[in-house]
């Protein structure tokens, strides 16, 4: 749907600070240390970002900054996708080579056995989330509480696996592709692979290559008008209404079915929410949106 973009009243003119883009966080940095080093980089104070990496993880991240910070449940991140290898023969208590503490030998294996038994996840992915993650149980961290010695219950997961695929065999090596919803344990995955083929293991590299359209182009500034959930909606009254974060009414906009939309006035942007009556709610209100 093509937006309308009307002329508003004159505003003060004020550096934007809004920014969306898309960086590569590095191995062995944790991801609020990325983000510190990022907001030094660009001098900015506010910042944040979506999808949190284990330190031993690389990969993108969804940086933003000033308003932009308030749009991260709203924009398109589904599915993932990883590239991991799986280290056979390892035992781990974070699934991953941050705590390996045994290493034993694995017989090399049948590369279909192998195929198959990755492949085999492909589907609805059941699975008991690694104690060493960043479930919440009773407001702390689980991997506070392991690195803390105390026991930690975690209740079953799903998931869903898109697809899943081998890359290469070299033993005692396996890499694969997956694609998966949000949520998903890569660590998980990595465990379960290694279940199937009659051993343990843990991964000893995990990148995330996406997150829905979301791929690393050197920070690239993004508009974020292109990467929302919500569809354009166009509000056929007075663009002042919205500015002055006016009560509005369903009938004034062009699609009245109840859901979620964002609608474009000047240069601002707002997301609201449609009820089954004639009611508008708004769930962020003039978004500026920069050009650079």
């Amino acid at each position: 749907m093509k937006q309308a973009y009307h002329t508003t009243t004159s505003q003060p003119q004020t550096p934007c600070t809004n920014r969306l883009f898309v960086a590569k966080k590095p191995i062995f940095v944790s991801s609020n240390s990325f983000l510190s080093r990022i907001k030094r980089r660009y001098g900015i104070k506010k910042a944040g970002f979506s999808g949190t990496l284990d330190p031993f993880a690389c990969g993108v991240m969804i940086i933003a900054f000033g308003q932009y910070t308030k749009l991260f449940r709203f924009l398109k991140k589904s599915p993932k996708t990883y590239h991991a290898t799986l280290w056979l023969g390892t035992r781990s208590d974070t699934l991953d080579i941050e705590a390996v503490r045994e290493i034993y030998s694995v017989p090399p294996l049948d590369e279909k056995r192998v195929i198959h038994a990755v492949e085999s996840l492909e589907g609805e992915f059941h699975y008991t989330p690694p104690s060493y993650s960043a479930k919440r149980i009773d407001g702390k961290r689980a991997y506070e509480l392991a690195r803390s010695g105390e026991e930690v219950v975690l209740s079953k997961s799903r998931s869903v696996i898109y697809n899943i695929r081998l890359l290469h065999y070299r033993h005692p090596f396996i890499t694969f592709s997956a694609d998966v919803s949000e949520g998903t344990y890569v660590r998980s995955i990595g465990e379960s692979i290694a279940e199937k083929l009659g051993c343990t293991g843990a991964l000893s590299y995990l990148e995330r290559i996406k997150e829905g359209a979301f791929e690393y182009e050197n920070e690239k500034a993004l508009n974020p008008l292109d990467y929302l959930k919500p569809p354009p909606n166009r509000y056929l009254g007075n663009p002042e209404d919205l500015i002055l974060g006016r009560k509005l009414c369903a009938s004034a906009f062009e699609n009245r079915t109840p859901g979620l939309y964002h609608t474009v006035f000047g240069k601002y942007f707002a997301i609201i929410k449609l009820d089954n009556g004639d009611r508008v709610a708004y769930l962020l209100n003039k978004v500026k949106l920069c050009s650079y």
